[in-house]
C-alpha cells in the first residue's frame, strides 16, 4: 500500500503544484487493468480507534486483490480546504475508486465528484448524493443504547458521562442513546456532556475526562478517535464504554465494552462493484442487524443480569422490537417530542439537534 501524509501532500502547495506532487507519488501513476483505489483519512491510523476501523477496510481490498489492485492512502486531512484538493488530485491521478472518511470531507467531496464522472466516491458520514458520489453511515445510536444498559446496571452515582467531537446529529443521538439506555434502568440517571469540537484532542479529552469524573460521573464514554477518555477513566477506577474499536486493553480493568464499527463489507463491495463496472451511487445507513455496529465483549466483572440485559437490548434492536427513541420521548427541556407507541423518524434521528431529558450540557 502506497501511503502519503497531509505533511506529503500539502508541501505542493497550489493546486497545480499539487497535481505535480501527487504525479511523483508512489502509485500515482496509472497501472493499466489494475483497480486504482484512494483513501482520504481524518487522522493518523493508530492501533485502535475510527481510522483504524476504516484502514481495516482499505486492507481488506488489498488482501483480496493483491496486486491487482492499487492503492494510495492519505491520512490526517481535516479541513474542508485540504482536502477538496486532494480529493481532486486523486481522482485526476486516475484512481477509479476514492474513500472519504469524515463528515468534513462532504462538500469537497460534492464539489470534485461532478468533476470526474468515471471516478467513484464513497463517503463515510455523507448525507447528499450525487450520481457518481455514494453515502456509507452507521446507526451509532444502537451500540450506544446497548452500552448504556450496560451503564445503568453499574453506576453507583446516577450520573454518567459522554465526551462529543462535534455537535452534530451523529454524536447527539448516539449521546441521547446512551442516556436512553441506562434510563431504561435506572428513570433517575443523568448523562453530563462535553464537546471537544475535536475528533483527534487526547489533552483535550483527558481534561474533559477528568472534568466528568470530577462532577460524578462513573461510567465516561467518548465518541474520538483516541482511547483518551477509556484510559483516563480506567486510571480513577471508573467505568468506560469505548468506541469504534475494542477499547478493552486501555480501560485498566473498567472496560464495560465498547460499540465497534466493521466497514470491511461495505469496502470490499464497493471495491468489487468498481472492478466490476457495476457500482451504482447507494445511500446506506447500516447498524447491528448489518453487523457494521457490534458489541465487543463485555467485562467479565459485570454482574450476570447486566451481560444478559444489554444483550437482551440488542436482540430486541436487531428485531425491531425495541426503538432505542420510542416514545414516550422528551427533550431537555420537559417538552413532548415523541408520543408514547411512536418512534422518533429516521430522518428525525439523522438530523437531531436536540438533547433527551435529562442530558446535562449545552449543543452550542
Amino acid at each position: 500500500m502506497k501511503r502519503a501524509t497531509r505533511r506529503d501532500i500539502l508541501k505542493y502547495g497550489a493546486a497545480t503544484g499539487l497535481a505535480a506532487g501527487l504525479a511523483n507519488l508512489p502509485g500515482a501513476a496509472r497501472a493499466e487493468g489494475k483497480l486504482k483505489v484512494g483513501a482520504v483519512y481524518v487522522s493518523p491510523v493508530s492501533e485502535i480507534g475510527w481510522t483504524k476501523q476504516h484502514s481495516l477496510g482499505i486492507e481488506a481490498i488489498r488482501a483480496e486483490f493483491g496486486d491487482d489492485a492499487e492503492i494510495t492512502v492519505i491520512d490526517s486531512i481535516f479541513r474542508p480546504q485540504d482536502a477538496e484538493r486532494v480529493f481532486r488530485q486523486l481522482a485526476g491521478a486516475g484512481n477509479d475508486l476514492i474513500f472519504g472518511t469524515s463528515f468534513s470531507h462532504g462538500t469537497p467531496m460534492q464539489k470534485v465528484a461532478p468533476r470526474f464522472p468515471k471516478t467513484a466516491f464513497e463517503h463515510c458520514s455523507g448525507i447528499k448524493h450525487l450520481k457518481n458520489l455514494g453515502t456509507f453511515e452507521a446507526k451509532y445510536f444502537e451500540g450506544t443504547y446497548v452500552a448504556g444498559v450496560a451503564a445503568g446496571h453499574v453506576s453507583k452515582s446516577a450520573k454518567i458521562g459522554f465526551i462529543g467531537g462535534f455537535p452534530i446529529p451523529d454524536i447527539v443521538g448516539p449521546a441521547n442513546a446512551l442516556l436512553r439506555g441506562a434510563q431504561s434502568v435506572n428513570p433517575d440517571i443523568t448523562c453530563n456532556v462535553i464537546f471537544l469540537n475535536s475528533w483527534f484532542d487526547p489533552g483535550k479529552e483527558k481534561e474533559a475526562a477528568k472534568t466528568l469524573i470530577a462532577q460524578g460521573c462513573d461510567v465516561i464514554c467518548s465518541m474520538t478517535d483516541t482511547a483518551t477518555g477509556v484510559q483516563v477513566a480506567g486510571e480513577n477506577d471508573v467505568w468506560s464504554i469505548g468506541y469504534a474499536s475494542d477499547m478493552a486493553p486501555f480501560g485498566n480493568g473498567k472496560h464495560l465494552t465498547a460499540f465497534t464499527l466493521n466497514w470491511v463489507p461495505v469496502y470490499l463491495q464497493a471495491a468489487r462493484d468498481t472492478a466490476n463496472g457495476t457500482w451504482t451511487s447507494n445511500e446506506r445507513w447500516l447498524g447491528l442487524a448489518d453487523d457494521v455496529i457490534q458489541m465487543s465483549p463485555y467485562n467479565d466483572d459485570l454482574p450476570p443480569e447486566a451481560t444478559a440485559a444489554a444483550e437482551k437490548a440488542r436482540a430486541e434492536i436487531i428485531a425491531g422490537t425495541l426503538h432505542p427513541f420510542g416514545g414516550e420521548l422528551k427533550d431537555q427541556s420537559g417538552a413532548l417530542r415523541v408520543e408514547t407507541g411512536q418512534s422518533l423518524s429516521d430522518g428525525g434521528i439523522r438530523s437531531i439537534d436536540w438533547f433527551v431529558e435529562g442530558m446535562i450540557g449545552k449543543l452550542g
